[in-house]
């Protein structure tokens, strides 16, 4: 008996400080969609993915809502595994650093770093960023103290520490990566990685941190953490049982196949974690993947800069397909790609509804018509059928060829130049003629029976990547048995049983209004997770607040000079407020309830000090609170003239 195959896939553990975004999906569709190619083609594998829940930044924020770490992630890690099932990922292990099986192992290899001498205990004073959780010299940092990969403000901190003598595994690794041409890709970061980092000599690492406590315990030295990349890159042995006594799985599946990380974090990859492997006796990952960034209008997403999109609206007004084709099909893997509105709209018009839903509803709606809603029984092959079964029997191997050097996009490029042939297939031997005269019936069999048969091949090969689409199509085509939608099938055209029955269904995807659906989208509850998302990631229970808390709401009284409908939009209203010498532009969703116009020379209380924001391509400055026209005598109190002068706070 043949020995199975493993594979195992990667991708980073994610830090759950705020909402996952459409960037964050992006590497996990990836990771998702290799491991079910992998096992489409008989591999037994293995996908980790997972959270990194320690670290400076969590502690404050968490304390800025007066929780504790653990109950201020938790709610954000249950919202990021929701996300994973919407996107229909399907992973094997999802890992928590807070998880007692990470942490032991941990403690055990920090341990281990020191006994064996790779671990000194010292003093460091130096620039530090919170929001990156790294360290900076000066010749690094931006404008003074700048953090040269996030651009906010870094801070002097001095404190003892424990570093790791990366100097010391220097000269190995220059030799390793030289001679493993493979291991980091795309090539240009293993360059990269040589050139800037390692060449010109490797720095002590900080490992441990002594001014705040939210991190994994040094057993033997209880007032320092571990600092950042021993605990996180321990993750992908923690999770196979390193260290446990239990070895199983990672006899089976170390060392990774692939490693899927961002562009930003590739240097701890391949610089930090195949020295700590090393140092623990380990193989390297056969390969780390170091994708690009998906942009959103030309620049890296970013919360703070009002550029995130958000992939949960897009799911559940497309579904979680269309997204995925999306994302694995718009943009080389490993280069940069900027996501917009416009463009998923379009791909989902032009890729699947004309070109595969339109072949799918073509397809089945002619074996209905000419074939009473049975598969038919081919004839004679003709020169154009050969044509384009040649093609399909090639299929298969184009596409594993280019999945085995993770170019999705190309790899669907593919099969959509099959979807093409078909479609100019149809035109070619045009069935709707041969319908119309009796003795033409073989060949139109014939022609319908390679439609099906070809869209079989399409619908096994589509699995990885749009996983709820193929079961869509099998019916349309009379497939019923599970031995016809395996990788082994497309060894040989021709499968498809003449005489099984078709369902008709409705369009796979249908065709979508530009405008209508940009407006859709366009809209602030369009780009951001719901209220109840939102309240979800803060805290359990948001019932109850401090004086504290509220001491913190800066409410005034504003007057509206100016008020008109924001374009493109039923919801939104634009506001110029006065407060007193100072103006403020504000957009509101009350459309539907106030005319514009009514609301010119009315008071309203404004949340003056919320973070501004973007709306529909405008900077909102502070949220109305309560808002009403001349004519509405509900909230009376704030529209008549008062002697609460315009900009004075609420107390």
């Amino acid at each position: 008996m043949p020995e199975t195959k493993t594979f195992y896939v990667t991708t980073p553990i994610y830090y759950p400080s705020g909402h996952m975004h459409i960037g964050h999906t992006y590497t996990t569709v990836a990771a998702d969609t290799i491991a079910r190619f992998k096992k489409l083609t008989g591999y037994d594998t293995f996908f980790l993915t997972g959270t990194d829940e320690h670290g400076q930044k969590i502690e404050r924020r968490a304390k800025e809502k007066g929780v504790q770490p653990k109950q201020y992630i938790d709610p954000i890690v249950e919202e990021t595994q929701d996300m994973w099932a919407m996107m229909e990922i399907e992973y094997n292990d999802f890992i928590r650093t807070t998880d007692e099986r990470h942490v032991r192992v941990v403690q055990d290899i920090f341990k281990r770093f020191y006994e064996q001498g790779d671990i000194y205990k010292s003093e460091y004073e130096g620039q530090y960023c919170a929001e990156c959780e790294a360290f900076w010299t000066p010749s690094q940092l931006k404008d003074g103290n700048l953090c040269p990969d996030c651009g906010r403000p870094t801070e002097l901190v001095r404190e003892e520490s424990y570093f790791f003598k990366m100097n010391k595994y220097q000269d190995w690794l220059i030799d390793y990566i030289e001679n493993n041409p493979g291991f980091i890709q795309p090539e240009s970061r293993a360059n990269e990685m040589l050139q800037n980092f390692l060449r010109p000599g490797l720095q002590d690492l900080c490992v441990s941190r002594t001014s705040f406590k939210w991190g994994i315990q040094v057993d033997f030295d209880p007032k320092h953490v571990v600092y950042v990349w021993i605990d996180a890159l321990a993750n992908y042995i923690s999770a196979l049982g390193y260290g446990t006594g239990d070895d199983t799985l990672m006899q089976k599946y170390w060392p990774a196949d692939v490693q899927l990380v961002g562009k930003e974090i590739v240097r701890f990859h391949v610089i930090y974690w195949p020295i700590m492997l090393h140092a623990l006796g380990l193989p390297l990952p056969k390969k780390v993947f170091a994708h690009g960034w998906l942009l959103f209008g030309n620049d890296k997403m970013s919360k703070s800069k009002g550029n995130v999109a958000y992939p949960q609206p897009i799911v559940r007004r497309y579904g979680a397909d269309a997204l995925r084709y999306y994302l694995l099909r718009e943009m080389p893997f490993g280069a940069d790609g900027n996501y917009t509105n416009e463009s998923l709209i379009t791909r989902i018009n032009s890729d699947l509804a004309n070109d595969l839903g339109n072949l799918v509803s073509r397809t089945s709606a002619m074996i209905i018509k000419y074939c009473g809603g049975k598969v038919p029984v081919p004839g004679e092959y003709f020169d154009v059928d050969k044509t384009l079964i040649q093609a399909v029997e090639a299929l298969p191997v184009q596409v594993e060829t280019e999945m085995d050097s993770l170019q999705f996009s190309r790899a669907l490029a593919h099969i959509w130049r099959i979807i093409g042939d078909c479609n100019r297939y149809i035109d070619a031997t045009q069935p709707w003629v041969l319908g119309k005269n009796p003795d033409e019936k073989e060949r139109l069999d014939t022609v319908l029976y390679v439609l099906a048969e070809a869209l079989r091949f399409v619908a096994v090969l589509l699995w990885p990547y749009m996983p709820a689409t193929p079961d869509k199509i099998y019916g349309q085509i009379g497939i019923r048995e599970a031995q016809d939608k395996t990788w082994d099938s497309l060894a040989q055209f021709g499968r498809l049983t003449p005489g099984a029955g078709i369902e008709r269904k409705g369009a796979l995807f249908p065709r979508l209004e530009l405008d209508k659906e940009l407006e859709a989208l366009s809209e602030d509850d369009a780009t951001e997770p719901n209220a109840q998302e939102e309240a979800s990631a803060i805290a359990p229970d948001k019932g109850l607040i401090s004086m504290d808390d509220f001491e913190k709401l800066d409410l005034r009284v504003a007057r509206v000079e100016q008020c008109e409908k924001v374009p493109k939009s039923e919801k939104l209203l634009k506001f110029t407020l006065s407060l007193g010498t100072q103006k403020r532009t504000v957009v509101s969703g009350i459309a539907g309830s106030y005319e514009p116009e009514k609301l010119v020379g009315t008071q309203v209380v404004l949340l003056s000090n919320l973070a501004p924001r973007k709306i529909k391509g405008i900077i909102s400055e502070g949220m109305i609170l309560s808002a009403a026209s001349n004519d509405d005598k509900t909230l009376k109190l704030l529209t008549v003239e008062s002697d609460i002068e315009d900009g004075a706070g609420i107390s």
